[in-house]
């Protein structure tokens, strides 16, 4: 069993105490980094707001970045499945 180990991570003005796989440290601290510079673009551009709307915003905006690019892996997929049909279908013919 792997022993998680506790990070403060702070998102937005909060700061929590998660505890974490030591290997996923650097894409937790990344991903907060994404989270807390979106936060700060939104505040610049949506000014008046309080932190739980950017929070939001962040979250839909996030989500969608990463079902879109779940959509594109899948679109890949089927496009490399094709070529490799077609590639199998020409070398049969010769």
């Amino acid at each position: 069993m792997q022993t998680l180990i506790p990070i403060n991570v702070i998102i937005g003005d909060r700061s929590y105490r998660v505890k974490i796989d030591p290997k996923d440290e650097e894409i937790v601290r990344r991903t907060l980094k994404i989270i807390n510079d979106q936060i700060i673009e939104y505040k610049t551009q949506f000014s008046g707001k309080d932190m739980q709307d950017y929070i939001a915003m962040v979250i839909l905006w996030y989500a969608t970045q990463v079902a879109a690019s779940n959509a594109s892996a899948t679109l890949a997929d089927g496009v490399a499945d094709t070529l490799q049909k077609m590639e199998e279908q020409l070398d049969k013919l010769l």
